[in-house]
């Protein structure tokens, strides 16, 4: 690990002062490169965050998903955290704290869009980011892509049904061009890209061992563009919700309190439900990542769409995304610092099939 990606917490929290900074010195900048987007959909963000994909992705290695199904195990953790898990969580902690805890302190009447704000968020898993996530605590490139692709497919069907159901409505519009964007933007494109870099790699080499190696050694050298494109997204986040942070302190404080709750405590689900079960560290990581992190974009723009631009629960989508970021680094140190707590790879199949047998 380099020293950048060391100290990668201290570049981050100076990222995030430099975006609140950038939006109060040249919003005319920040304004304009907010306004490049199509279905809530940043492009500027986008090409940033293939930027920090595509590393991972020229690691996917297609000969090896037919073999996903050896190891179920994080599939099915992944599934039961974030749909049946996940939603519930945090409808419960926006009750709590919006209904009980914070309510003398919030205007009255206002508390159903904090919680719709919660559960908006937490009924959308992560699409892109979680593969930088992945990235970060050498996950499964592979076993990553499948995780996210099996959530995506669910989430066509399950997003708005489960909304509906938490937020006691049933005209639910779901933005089918941010969804279909984001999953095209985020995962399509650099997956592609990746793909036909591997080939590129692979194909002149002398035998596969080798291939392997020149792929290693490439990705070695565009990894520092993942963190580059972590680092410019920061400032972006940061620099478009840079006047809400300052304007409304203490109401973000309040929203950010119940859903660090949920980030740590989905996390700690998730984990400890992937040591117990012994599942490998590389796919374990990621598994709990997935179900810890959030599909912002579509959360902000069903808030958008639901509620209006200027709504709170728009407020608590964005608050999301600005709480995401340093939790999640905060996630990949500790997932990093405990990668011994799992069993090694050959290890976990070795006792998958035993288990089969018996």
């Amino acid at each position: 690990m380099s020293a950048f990606e060391r100290y990668l917490s201290v570049w981050v929290a100076l990222a995030i002062l430099g975006g609140v900074a950038l939006g109060q010195i040249a919003p005319a900048i920040v304004n304009f490169l907010a306004a490049l987007e199509y279905g809530s959909v940043n492009f500027v963000v986008a090409v940033l965050i293939w930027f920090m994909v595509y590393p991972m992705m020229v690691g996917v290695d297609f000969s090896s998903l037919a073999r996903i199904h050896e190891r179920p195990k994080g599939l099915i953790i992944t599934l039961v955290v974030n749909w049946l898990v996940k939603p519930f969580t945090m409808a419960a902690l926006g009750l709590l704290f919006f209904e009980v805890i914070f309510a003398p302190f919030i205007e009255p009447g206002t508390s159903g869009q904090y919680i719709a704000g919660m559960i908006l968020l937490g009924a959308a898993p992560c699409t892109a980011m979680v593969f930088v996530w992945s990235q970060l605590t050498h996950g499964d490139p592979n076993y990553t892509l499948v995780q996210v692709s099996l959530n995506d497919t669910i989430m066509i069907f399950a997003y708005a049904p489960i909304v509906a159901l938490l937020l006691g409505v049933t005209d639910i519009t779901v933005p089918w061009a941010t969804l279909i964007l984001s999953v095209g933007l985020y995962v399509v494109i650099p997956l592609v890209a990746g793909v036909i870099t591997r080939l590129r790699l692979t194909r002149g080499a002398p035998s596969a061992a080798e291939g392997e190696v020149a792929v290693e050694s490439f990705t070695g050298r565009v990894k520092p563009l993942s963190v580059i494109g972590l680092l410019a997204t920061v400032v972006l986040l940061f620099g478009f919700q840079g006047e809400v942070i300052l304007n409304q302190p203490l109401v973000i404080v309040m929203i950010a309190i119940p859903l660090l709750i949920q980030y740590y405590g989905i996390f700690a689900v998730a984990y400890w439900a992937a040591m117990a079960w012994r599942v490998p560290h590389k796919v374990a990581a990621p598994c709990a990542m997935i179900g810890t992190s959030n599909f912002f974009e579509l959360a902000v723009a069903v808030a958008i769409g639901l509620f209006g631009l200027t709504s709170i629960a728009a407020l608590v989508t964005v608050v999301g995304v600005l709480v995401e970021v340093p939790v999640m680094l905060s996630l990949v140190w500790f997932a990093n610092r405990t990668a011994h707590w799992f069993p090694a790879e050959e290890t976990a199949i070795r006792n998958a099939k035993s288990t089969e047998q018996t």
